[in-house]
Order: structure tokens, then sequence, then C-alpha cells
């Protein structure tokens, strides 16, 4: 039997070929095989054609290269809402067609039909890892999710019952941007969809948007980069203009990547990128670190000042600690050497240490992701912490990634931004200081060092949450203050903090960067001396010199200071931290 002939014909338009109808017809007089529509999908990216089924249960990504599908509103509710927990809202709103545009509402009530949505994004109240939620997924197969009034309308009553009900938002963007046959309407959703935002914002709510393939025009200028925390699924096409209205524009080809998630998250206008099947995990997790723990709290409030020899009785007589009290005669400079070992345990080495669940967070929402300061969320004896170190490299080639610690503006607006996020859910934040001072380059200069070192000493003194910093290895000039605005300083034993280097200090008032040594004891830069002038509130003893191996024995000590110190400030009102922070550099 001929192929061809083990397949009815039909003149039905559902179905599709799998082979050239016109070269098999001319080859063989026969038309050709044919499949029913659905069955089958082609792969835009590796062009493989796959089994649909095996494309669906693989979660839409194709089974061949690893290439995402589009995932139906529906079907991305299964994937991320805990069982049965979905409850749909706002179903049957229509827009009718305010333009008058020709065939418009023929459009839209067929697609109506063939998708099964009333329209594109599907809202909802859902649980996620028991988690209450308000879900908002857009949907690509209708109208490539352009955002018209029942869009913005869904969006804006799901936002709003959510600030009533007091529970996160979770939008799961996708979209074309505005929707043309609706004209200035749907520009005003742009507006609508805002300012519902804004208010579950200052309700101090949390909002998670999740970008996926393609986001962009309208939606993109408007909710769907307004998240507390924006998370994009690997890949997908995110920008305001789409490439070719950019090429046509500028008339240049764009490289490779460009408006990609990965080019977004490295110039940090994103947090993380996710992969689809881990998605509902890292949300469980997200939601999970915002949300109220009573009992952790509880046991902070609890927590009885107790020495760090009283929870682990060896820690004191370690040889780590006996060394460091036999070397409190070192001179300045060789603290000042100490502080710079390369040895030395790095910020997030202490995070590691110190703190549980870390979620890192990247970028500063207006020029890039400065590797130099790393911030995220975390965990504290169970109390969710924001947490933001200067980072040293662990080698040279750690270094080089990270500036040698030397952040640049768009580092410092990144803690602000983690930081400004921890006031508006009330986490204590913890930072570590560790630089040899703020990035000095042409680049730093032009995108406004000066402003952004200005701008977190001014946010910090002000804020209505506790903050700690701890200088752990150099903490040079305004780069090391600008993570240093806090209720209380503490220094590691053999940690800096001073105006400027020793070499600098010396070059210039001396014009001779080798008496570095000599300018060293001057400056009053070691711990000791600056607990003496009132400058840092406790000085952290650690074995010599400080390395990997013991630096539990340096975290226990730090761990049970930490304790005692959100303990105190837990006893304190949001107006008197502020109070009390602006006090203690009033009277310096």
């Amino acid at each position: 039997m001929k192929l061809g002939n083990m397949f009815k014909k039909t003149n039905q338009k559902n179905y599709i070929t799998l082979t050239n109808r016109k070269a098999n017809v001319q080859n063989s007089g026969e038309s050709s095989p044919e499949v029913p529509e659905g069955l089958m999908r082609k792969c835009n990216a590796c062009r493989a054609v796959v089994l649909a089924e095996s494309i669906i249960g693989n979660q839409y990504i194709c089974p061949k290269c690893g290439n995402y599908f589009s995932v139906p509103a529906r079907r991305r509710i299964e994937m991320l809402a805990d069982e049965e927990s979905f409850k749909e809202w706002d179903t049957g709103l229509t827009s009718g067609n305010p333009l008058h545009y020709k065939g418009y509402e023929d459009k839209v009530e067929a697609l109506r039909e063939k998708t099964g949505l009333d329209e594109a994004v599907t809202t909802g109240l859902a649980r996620i890892g028991g988690h209450e939620v308000v879900l908002a997924v857009c949907d690509s197969h209708f109208m490539m999710a352009s955002m018209g009034k029942v869009v913005g309308e869904k969006l804006t009553r799901a936002i709003e019952r959510a600030t009533e009900r007091k529970v996160p938002v979770i939008i799961v963007a996708c979209s074309g941007g505005a929707r043309m046959q609706e004209g200035i309407h749907s520009l005003m959703q742009m507006a609508k969809t805002s300012a519902a935002l804004k208010r579950h914002h200052d309700a101090g709510q949390l909002y998670i948007s999740v970008l996926t393939n393609p986001t962009t025009g309208g939606v993109t200028a408007s909710f769907a980069m307004l998240g507390d925390i924006i998370l994009a699924e690997p890949n997908a096409l995110i920008g305001f203009a789409g490439p070719r209205v950019i090429e046509q524009t500028i008339g240049q080809k764009l490289p490779k990547g460009f408006q990609r998630s990965e080019f977004l998250l490295e110039h940090g206008f994103i947090d993380q990128i996710v992969e689809r099947e881990h998605l509902k995990n890292r949300l469980e997790h997200l939601l999970s670190l915002h949300e109220k723990n009573p009992e952790a709290e509880q046991r902070l409030r609890n927590y009885k000042e107790v020495s760090a020899s009283s929870e682990n009785p060896d820690l004191n007589m370690s040889e780590g600690f006996s060394i460091a009290k036999k070397d409190e005669k070192k001179s300045a400079w060789d603290r000042v050497l100490a502080s710079r070992k390369k040895e030395r345990p790095v910020g997030t080495e202490y995070i590691e240490d110190l703190f549980s669940d870390f979620t890192e967070l990247h970028g500063d929402r207006y020029f890039g992701d400065d590797p130099a300061i790393v911030g995220g969320i975390a965990r504290f004896h169970g109390m969710p912490v924001t947490v933001i170190a200067q980072e040293k490299g662990r080698n040279t080639r750690e270094n080089v990634l990270r500036n040698f610690a030397m952040p640049s503006p768009e580092g410092y607006r990144k803690a602000l931004r983690l930081m400004k996020q921890a006031e508006k859910f009330g986490r204590p934040v913890i930072c570590f200081v560790d630089t040899p001072g703020a990035f000095c380059g042409m680049e730093a200069e032009e995108r406004g060092q000066g402003e952004a070192i200005a701008r977190n000493l001014f946010e910090m003194s002000s804020m209505k949450v506790p903050i700690l910093s701890v200088v752990i290895g150099e903490g040079g000039s305004g780069g090391a203050l600008a993570l240093a605005v806090a209720d209380e300083v503490w220094m590691l034993e053999n940690a800096t903090y001073s105006i400027l280097s020793p070499e600098g200090f010396a070059s210039i008032l001396w014009k001779d960067s080798k008496k570095a040594k000599e300018a060293a004891e001057i400056m009053k830069i070691t711990a000791k001396d600056l607990k003496a002038l009132g400058i840092i509130e406790q000085v952290i003893e650690e074995p010599y010199p400080a390395c990997e191996e013991n630096l539990e024995e340096i975290s226990e000590n730090m761990k049970t200071k930490m304790r005692e110190f959100l303990q105190r400030m837990d006893k304190k009102t949001k107006e008197e931290l502020a109070e009390d922070r602006y006090e203690r550099f009033r009277k310096m």
C-alpha cells in the first residue's frame, strides 16, 4: 500500500500536512499524508516537529532543544496553583468596540470560541504552597495578550481585591503590548493598573511579577515592571519597543540576545531568571519569606542575653581566640595588612554561615547589576531579614569580576532598593562592609557615583527598620559609609574604617605614600581606636589570621550579638528607630 492511501482525503481546514504537498502531488499524483491539527508541533528554535503531547507533558518545553513554548493561561494556573485552589473572578466582561473598528467584535468572539477564554487575562484567588495569593495570568493565544479595557479592568479589580484582603499579587505577564483596536482606551489601562499597584504597594503588600515570552510595549511600561520582585523565564523577549521597530528606527541590526531575559538581568531590570520547572517552588519560597512568622519573632523577643561561652563553652577556649588576645599589641599597620589578606572571609561567606534560605536579588532597576554588592532576603533564626554585602573575590578571577569590592553607582542603588524593600515589609537590614572605597572610574562619574552614595546616606538616615552594619575587612571612605548609616556599627577586631587608605593619606598630606605605616597610626582606623572614639558600638573578637577554617568561630560570636541587637531594636517603635539613628550621627 502506498503511503498516500493510508489516510483518507478530507476537505476540512483543520488538518495540516507534514510533507510538501505540491512536491508530493507532482511526484506521485496522489495527495500527501495528513494528520489532525494539534497532533504535532514545530519548535521555532530547533525546527524539529514534535508530538504535541510530549511538549505538553514537558511543561510546554521542547524535548529536543529546551525551547519554551507559550503556555495557555489555564494550564499555567494548573502548573502554579495548589490543586483545586484557584477560584476565577470577573468572567464575561466585554469592552465592546470603542473605536468602531471594522471586524473587531467578530475577531474577539472567534477567539473566545477557539480558546475557551473570555479575554487575554485570567484572574482569581489561589493558593501557592498553602499561601493565599491573587493570581493573574496573561494568555498570548488571545490577541497576543494585548491589553485592552477588559484586560486592564480585570487586572485592576484583582489588585484592588488583593489590597483589601492583604494578600500578595502574582501576575504572569506576556503581551504584544497595547491593543491597537481600542486606541487611547488601551493606553489608559497602563495608568489604571499602575495606580492600583501603587495603592497595593502603599498598603505594604507584596507584588511578584513573572515575565514570559514575549512581554513588550505598554505592558512592559506598566504593571510588568513594577514588581517588588521581578522574575523572568529564560530567553524571554522583554522590552518596550519590539526589535523590529528598533532596527527600523535606528537603521542597525541589534546584537544577539538584545532584550532577552539574560540581557535584562545584566542591566539590572530583573531580580532572577527562573526555569519553568522551578517557578512554583521559587514562588513558594519567596511567599514564605514575606509571610509573618510570629513564632520566630517571639523566640527572638524571649531571647535572654547569653554570652558566647555559655552557648558554646569551648568557644573562648579555642586556640584562635587565645591567639587573638595575645596579639593585642599589633600595630595599626599590622591590622591594615590583616584586613586586606586574601584568605580573609568575604561577605557571602558570612551570609552563608550566619543565615539560612538566602535568596539573592539583582539589579538597581536603572542601569545594571553590580557584582561588587550582593544582596537579598534570608532568615535569621527563622525571621526574615535583608542582607547586603560588599563582596571581594575569593581569587583573582572573582576579584576582577567584582571589581575588588569597589562598587559602582548601580551597586549602591541596588543596595538602596533592597533596603527600601525591607522597610516596606518590616525586615531588619544587616550590611557587611568590606571595600577599599567606591569605584572612581570615568563611567562611575558619568552615572552619578556621588549622587548614589549621597542618596543612600539620605534615605538610610530615616528608615523605620533596624539597620546593623558590620565592617568585616576594609571600610574605605564614603564607599563604606554608604552601607553604614546604621543604628549600630560593629567591626571585626582586625578590620579598619577610615576616611581613605593610609597610602592615600600619606600621599595627600606628606606627599609620600611610603609613609603609610606612620599614617595608619595617626589616622585612628582600628576597631579599638574607633570604639574609644564612639564611632562604633562593638568590637568582634577574631582568630588571627581570620580565614575559612575559623569562620565558624567568628560567626558564632557574631550570631549571639546579632540576636541581642535585634532584641534591643524590637523594643523600639519605627519612629524611635529613625530618631535614635539621627541622634547617633548628630552627636559625632
